[in-house]
């Protein structure tokens, strides 16, 4: 398994990653589904590398997943991380596990942030469950945060501190 930026030959299979029915479900609303915002993602990813990243999680040379980030505050050295996606056909592998452990490092270590944090959907306790094993502490619940698909949804806050990881 290795993780490595996304580029325009992938556009195929994160499109489909992205609207397959496994996984739709569990991403946030914003997150782009079709060619044309993939597409301008993954140029981004190019251009600003330090700032913003699409990565591809890949298993024996084949795409796998998806993880990224983007800048959340500049002078503080913080990441917003968002769009882990595994396809349904590498699941039950503890790939995500593993990628998160790989993205971490990369961007602490790296690219030099401090702190990564995330946001998780209150009902997607697996994503829960991940971002626990994959290190991530808990740090709070915005109480109906997001207007999902016509219904309050809550989401579930977690951070990462670049002590953590230092021996």
């Amino acid at each position: 398994m290795r993780l490595r930026r996304a580029e325009p030959d992938d556009l195929d299979f994160l499109v489909e990653l992205m609207t397959h029915e496994e996984v739709e479900p569990f991403m946030a609303v914003i997150r782009p589904r079709d060619r044309e915002a993939m597409g301008a993602e993954i140029e981004r990813s190019s251009a600003e590398p330090e700032e913003f990243g699409r990565f591809v999680i890949e298993v024996d040379g084949r795409p796998a997943g998806l993880m990224g980030f983007e800048v959340a505050n500049r002078r503080s050295r913080i990441a917003n991380l968002g769009s882990l996606a595994v396809h349904p056909d590498f699941r039950g592998r503890r790939l995500a596990d593993r990628a998160a452990r790989l993205f971490q490092r990369h961007l602490l270590f790296e690219l030099g942030y401090h702190r990564l944090q995330l946001e998780i959907y209150g009902f997607n306790e697996r994503a829960q469950r991940h971002a626990e094993r994959a290190g991530f502490v808990r740090e709070g619940v915005r109480r109906k945060a997001y207007d999902r698909h016509g219904e309050w949804v809550d989401s579930v806050i977690y951070g990462l501190v670049r002590e953590d990881l230092e021996p």
